[in-house]
Order: structure tokens, then sequence, then C-alpha cells
């Protein structure tokens, strides 16, 4: 269909004030997900550990971020009513509700399931006081050699104020007495950031590293009495506030930002159970937090340190392992004839990112008929290839144009490490458009063929240009030669590098100027083809759903009887099954080995459907603050390819989550059995791994 991107259609129709879920809640139903995973007694165990870890990096980023700006704008007067309908108060309180509740669960989860049957297993992590002598005998020398030198306890006294309590540090707060005047004295103890979080007392048996010190004290404070200690752990402000002033260069205004960012004020305090009330209160006094801000959980703090013991080698506790297949592009085939011939779509990781992205790159780097390679970077690795292969470009005297994005969050020192690597090699680094981040995957090979003819090579994906994510990051691209592709991606890089004001594309949709516009656009096609009488439908696969125009569009096509599906890793503020809302919208929520992050957006058209993939999902800072990109598919075994993935999510007889209007998720059951929710319910992801194009490895 042709649509105008510089116009949303104006259809007035009243919809109900109630029809948002308020997004931070959605949020945490999320991490609720991630925690029924590490609930779910049908999981591999040290799999269920790793999601108990992943439960709680995510609720720090969130509590960082989230939790943190809406605590400073309310400080600052400038919070408004959510779309949701709830005062900012209302959000922050409800947040704590759930934050509370599902803290508890969590910590439960860990010390009366989890743990548990780790012992079973054979790993054990265990209390000081459960450890064996001999156990005991090894830490205190592993004290005296590692850990005793690099702590520095701090006394709190009329000459020492109190001390500067970093983000997510884990700390001891230690009350001593002098024997001699019986005056008593707080004292905080940093637990190192640096050692283990879970020392290894013997041969898979573990004790937290807070356990170690505590034992130990009387070696800090020699001659002082320790009265008693408490674990507790604080989390900052670390959501980045850049004044995009031309003025001053965006690399030295991030790098200011960085430092201040670990200054923060606290906007979660975190501490054990067992705490006294007298440490709590000088606490809650010195850090200046309120009673909502206290969360007491059985200790041990900070389970994401849980991912190095579900790192141990013990593969029959994992996942069964597996290679991504080398297909998608053989490996004797010469990468540019090969996407000559037609268009790729991969689907990492079950397509090897290294043998098709990577692969793409590096030859290009090293083919002397490439004249040029132009590509966005938004997080890669400590040790990228891709980034290696850019600089070998540069150094071989090729054009090699980097759009660097330094505000990637909690990237950010990397990217201008990387920055500043790509430049020393000779490449132009750009950092993209003041005021906006360059979230988009794209990369352009300009190359003169055999034929002598100049073609433009282009990689458009949903995921970052990140070889190790890439195995856990669930991605499309689509690698192709189109004359129209190449001339899109040509006009948007000159677009993010220079002037050009460029709003319309053939076969791309480029936030923020016509991405919105156009996806709404063809849902209201949707409707017009359904009132019609033509075949009508949505199917939306993102990581949230949360743009307001979007959402009201998607509720005016069920409105008119068009069926929409939507598959949803994370948030979502969309209420679906609301009768005379969204009787015709399903959204579900597929979690487990992969993270879902491909973002696939369908439209019927009226039986020739159109299918993009890109970067952007459905929310304000993608559509509006960000550069993103969708390119639609036109290969029809590929269309097919993804809506048929879309389908199989949405299937009742496969493993997913689904949302009820009142905002609750439900996770789908077969009927009774011995894991309590059903045995026969498809995972997608198994099921991909066994079924498509590469082979699962024996462990």
């Amino acid at each position: 269909m042709t649509v105008n991107p510089g116009q949303l259609p104006q259809r007035a129709e009243a919809l109900p004030d109630d029809r948002f879920l308020d997004r931070e809640e959605s949020w945490l139903r999320f991490n609720q997900r991630v925690l029924e995973l590490a609930e779910d007694p049908g999981l591999p165990l040290l799999e269920r550990v790793r999601f108990l870890s992943i439960f709680s990096s995510n609720l720090d980023e969130f509590f960082m971020v989230r939790v943190a700006g809406l605590a400073r704008r309310m400080a600052t007067g400038l919070a408004v009513q959510s779309a949701s309908g709830r005062q900012p108060r209302e959000v922050l309180e409800r947040t704590g509700v759930v934050a509370h509740e599902l803290m508890g669960r969590h910590a439960a989860c860990f010390r009366h399931v989890v743990r548990p049957a780790l012992g079973e297993e054979g790993i054990d992590i265990l209390r000081w006081d459960e450890l064996a002598e001999t156990e005991q005998e090894s830490l205190r020398r592993l004290f005296r050699d590692r850990i005793y030198p690099v702590l520095t306890p701090l006394v709190v006294d009329s000459a020492h104020p109190f001390p500067y309590i970093s983000g997510l540090s884990l700390n001891l707060a230690v009350i001593v007495r002098d024997p001699e005047t019986d005056a008593t004295m707080f004292a905080r103890v940093k637990v190192p950031p640096l050692l283990p979080r879970f020392i290894e007392a013997s041969a898979d048996r573990f004790t937290p590293l807070e356990d170690v010190i505590a034992a130990h004290l009387g070696q800090l404070f020699v001659g002082m009495e320790v009265v008693e200690h408490h674990a507790f752990r604080v989390t900052r402000n670390q959501d980045l506030e850049i004044d995009d002033d031309i003025s001053e260069g965006l690399l030295q205004a991030l790098e200011r930002e960085l430092l201040r960012r670990r200054f923060g004020p606290v906007v979660r305090l975190e501490v054990e159970e067992s705490i006294s009330d007298g440490v709590l209160d000088l606490l809650t006094s010195e850090l200046a937090v309120d009673e909502g801000q206290i969360y007491r959980v059985v200790g041990p703090l900070d389970l994401g340190g849980l991912a190095a013991i579900a790192d141990l080698d013990r593969p029959e506790l994992k996942y069964p392992p597996f290679v991504p297949s080398k297909e998608a592009v053989p490996e004797d085939a010469n990468i540019f004839s090969a996407i000559r011939e037609r268009d790729v779509l991969v689907h990492h990781p079950y397509d090897s990112f290294t043998t098709t992205v990577q692969r793409l790159i590096e030859d290009a780097a090293t083919d002397p008929r490439v004249l040029a390679i132009k590509q966005t970077l938004y997080r890669t690795s400590g040790d990228s290839p891709i980034v290696d292969a850019l600089m070998n470009a540069a150094e071989a005297g090729k054009q090699v144009v980097v759009v660097v994005e330094l505000k990637a969050r909690f990237d950010e020192r990397a990217n201008i490490a990387w920055a500043r690597k790509l430049e020393t090699a000779g490449c132009h680094v750009v950092y993209g458009f003041v005021g906006l981040k360059t979230h988009c995957k794209l990369a352009l090979i300009v190359r003169q063929d055999s034929d002598g003819q100049l073609r433009r090579y282009c990689h458009i994906g949903t995921g970052n240009y990140h070889p190790k994510t890439a195995r856990l990051y669930e991605d499309f691209g689509l690698l192709t030669a189109d004359a129209e592709v190449g001339e899109d991606v040509s006009a948007l890089f000159n677009h993010l590098t220079g002037y050009s004001r460029q709003s319309s594309y053939h076969r791309l949709l480029v936030a923020p100027n016509s991405l919105r516009s156009g996806l709404v656009q063809r849902i209201e096609h949707e409707i017009d083809n359904r009132r019609a009488g033509h075949s009508a439908r949505i199917r939306v696969k993102c990581n949230s759903l949360v743009d307001e125009v979007v959402i009201d569009a998607l509720y005016r096509a069920s409105r008119a009887g068009v069926p929409v599906d939507i598959w949803v890793r994370g948030i979502c503020a969309l209420r679906p099954g609301v009768p005379g809302l969204s009787d015709n919208i399903r959204v579900r929520s597929v979690l487990g080995r992969f993270l879902e992050h491909s973002r696939v957006f369908a439209f019927e058209n009226g039986g020739e459907p159109e299918v993009w993939i890109g970067s952007a999902d459905l929310m304000h800072r993608n559509l509006d603050r960000r550069v993103e990109a969708l390119v639609t598919v036109t290969d029809r075994a590929q269309r097919d390819e993804l809506l048929s993935l879309i389908d199989l999510a949405m299937d009742d007889g496969t493993d997913a989550w689904a949302l009820a209007g009142d905002g609750t998720w439900t996770r789908l059951s077969a009927g009774p059995g011995e894991t309590g929710r059903g045995e026969t319910l498809r995972d997608i992801q198994t099921h991909l791994v066994k079924s498509r194009r590469w082979r699962t490895v024996d462990a």
C-alpha cells in the first residue's frame, strides 16, 4: 500500500479513559514471569538459578532508571498523571507494593526451593556457621591473603562523617563497642565488588562473601567488641541526564555525566530481615530514605551473583547445547554472490551470527572490490570482531563510517572507548543527532562487482552487532542487495552523517519521521479492508507496547472486527479482551532460554501480506526520540516464515503467558500433570531448535 508518511489519519472515535494499563506495573509483571521460570520445576535446575539472577539484575535496573526517574520528576514538580490515569505518587506507591511482594517471593524461591534443590545435586550454598571446620579454616587463609588487604572499615564519629555508599554496593553495617569507655560506634565495611559474590569453600560448596568478612570483623576492629553486623545494599538513580547543548561535545558531556551518576540519590535500601531497629534507623536517616523505600528480605542480598553458580560446569543441569545453523549462507559460497542471488533472512541464535552478519563485515573488510563500509553501532562486545574488521578496513584504505551511539544505557563507557579506538584507526566516527539516539541496526557495503557494476549490500536487523548476545538474543536480520533497499539505507546514512532531511523511503519506515504514522496508516488500511469485506488481520511481535497512538489504532481495528495478535516480551499497556473495546485482540508473552528480542509487524493487506522487521519497539522513546528503521520483507517464503512463527506463538498449544484486560498474566496450561501446570504445551524455542535448520549437540 502507498501511504503519506507525514500525516496520521484523523478518525474521531470515543475510547474509554481507563483503556491503558500502567507501564511500571506491567514491567514488574514481566519480571514476575521471569521469576515464574525460576519457580518452574520442569526447567533444568541451573537455568532456574540463572532466572533468579536475571530477576535480581532486572529489578536493579528498574529501580535505577524507572523508579529513580519518576522520583526525580516528582521532586522537580515535572511529573504528570500517567496514561493509566494514576497520579505519580499512586504509581510510585503501587510500584513499591508490587516490588516488595516480588522481592519476598524471589527470596523465598531461593531459600525454600532452589537452594535445597541445589543441595540435592551436590551444590551447596551455605552460611558461615553451616560450613565444616576444615572449610572455615581454608577461608580464614583466603581472608588473610586476598580479602583483608582490600578492606577499608570506615567508622562514624564526630571526626568521621557517614561515608558515601555507592549504588549497588554490598555493605556490612557494624556496631562496635569500646570496652574501655563502653561507647558504641557505627562502622561500614564495603564488600569488595571485584571478588566472587559466592566464595567456594570446597568443591561445589559456596558461601556469601559477606559471611567470610563478617566472621573476621575482629581482625578489622582490633581491641573492640563487635556487637552486631548486618548486610545492606542501596540502589541509586543512574539514569543519565545529558544536556544536548551543541556548544559542548557529546562525548565530553557524557563522560562528565557518568561521574555524576555515581552520586545519584538513593531510591531503594535493601536490608536483611534480621537487622536491628537501631541500625536501620541510622541507615534510613543518613541515606535519607523513607519507609516505602526500605526492602527487608531474608538474606543473602544481591542474588544477581547467582549467575556464577549458574555457570558451573554441570551440563546435565542446563539446557542442552546446540550449534547454530550455518546453512543460511553456505560456507563455500561467496557471501556477496549469495546475497546478490536472493535476499537472505537470518534468525539468530538459530542461524549463526558468525557465518552471516559477522562474516559479511569481515569479508567486506578484506575484499579488494569493496570501496566503503557504513555501519551503526549501539552495543557490541568487549572483544568485538566486527569492530576489529571495521578498523582493518579503514587501515586498508577503505572508506569506513561508523555511527556510534554513545548513550546506549549502561554501555556508555564501552562505547566511548570503541569510538576513540575506531577514530585512531582512521574510521569516520559520527555520534548521530543531538536529542536523538541512533538505535537502528544498519550496515551498508559498497562494492564494485566483477561485472563492473557498483552495488550496495545491506544488513537491516532487529538486534545489535554483538557476537556474544547473538547466541542468547532472538533476532532477525535481512541481508539484501536489492537496489531500492540500498538506495534507502544510503539515504538514511546521509541523514545520520550529514544534513539530508529525507523522510520517505521505498522499503523502509524510519523514526521519528514516518514510522509511527506508517504503522498507524497500515492499521487503518486493515480497518478499511475489513469494512469492505476483504481479508484483514494484524500480527505484531515486539518487546514493549506502550505508545498510546498505536494502541488506540489497534483498539479501533478490534472494534471494526479486525483480528489482532500481539506477541510481546515485556511491557504491554494495551488491555486485551475488554468487551466493546478489544474483543478481537489477544496478547501473549513467551519467555525462555533465549531473550525474545525481534520486532515483526505484519498486515494482511487484503490477502497480500505486508511484513516488516526492524529495530523499533512501540514506545514513545523509539518512535519520537530515536532513529529507528523497519524494512519490508518481500520474499513470499520469508514472509510466510515470519507469519507462521507468530501464529505458532499465539497457538493455545504453545507454552506462553496470556494477558487479561485487568493486567494479570496467566501461564497457559494443558491440564494437570507432574509440573502442576500441564505437560504437553510446546516450548517454541525448543521446537525451533529441534525442527529448524541446525542440529542439537549431545551434552
